[in-house]
C-alpha cells in the first residue's frame, strides 16, 4: 500500500468537483432531503466556486492517492480564507473528503497529520475545523486525535440550518 499527496492545481477542478459531489453525497444524503442536498452541491461545488477556492492564495487543496488512485482530498485555509475569524495564528481544515471505497485505510488520519504538518511548518499555534453535530463518527475521530469542542456555528444545507461543532487543537 502506497499513500501520497499532491497539491491540486486549476487543472484538477473536474476531479475536485467529482470527488466533492461523490463524498459529500455518500456521507450526508441519508440525513438530508434530496432538495437540500442538490441545492448545496450546486452552490458549494460548481466549477466556478471551486476555481475561486483553488485560486485563493490562502487556501490549498491536496489529493491523496492510495496505490496511485485518487482516494480523496484535503482543503486547508489560513488568513482570510478561514470560514470563521480565527486569526493569523490558526489554520482551518475545511475538508477531509475520502471516497467510500477508501474508508478505513488510515487516509483520514494521514490527511489530518498532513494538515498539522502544514500548520507547524507555517508556525501556526492552532488548528481547527467545523464538523456537523450529527456526524458522530467524525467527532469521535477528531477527539481521538486531540481536538476539543470550542464552539459552534451555523451551516446551511439548502434552506435548513444545521449546527457544526468547532473543534480545535493547540499545536505549540
Amino acid at each position: 500500500m502506497t499513500i501520497k499527496t499532491r497539491k491540486c492545481t486549476p487543472d484538477d477542478l473536474g476531479n475536485l468537483q467529482e470527488i466533492s459531489h461523490e463524498t459529500f453525497n455518500d456521507t450526508f444524503k441519508h440525513q438530508n432531503t434530496q432538495e437540500n442536498m442538490k441545492a448545496y452541491l450546486e452552490r458549494a461545488f460548481n466549477l466556478k466556486q471551486l476555481e475561486k477556492e483553488v485560486g485563493n492564495p490562502f487556501s490549498e487543496f491536496f489529493f491523496v492517492y492510495y496505490n496511485s488512485e485518487i482516494a480523496g482530498y484535503l482543503k486547508v485555509n489560513t488568513g482570510d480564507a478561514q470560514t470563521e475569524e480565527m486569526g493569523n495564528e490558526s489554520l482551518e481544515i475545511e475538508r477531509i473528503y475520502i471516497k467510500n471505497k477508501f474508508q478505513k485505510h488510515g487516509l483520514g488520519k494521514y490527511l489530518l497529520n498532513k494538515a498539522m504538518e502544514i500548520a507547524m511548518d507555517r508556525k501556526k499555534k492552532n488548528i481547527w475545523l467545523g464538523v456537523w453535530g450529527k456526524n458522530e463518527n467524525a467527532i469521535a475521530f477528531y477527539k481521538k486525535m486531540g481536538f476539543v469542542q470550542t464552539g459552534a456555528h451555523s451551516f446551511y444545507m439548502g434552506d435548513e440550518e444545521q449546527i457544526d461543532f468547532i473543534m480545535a487543537k493547540t499545536l505549540i
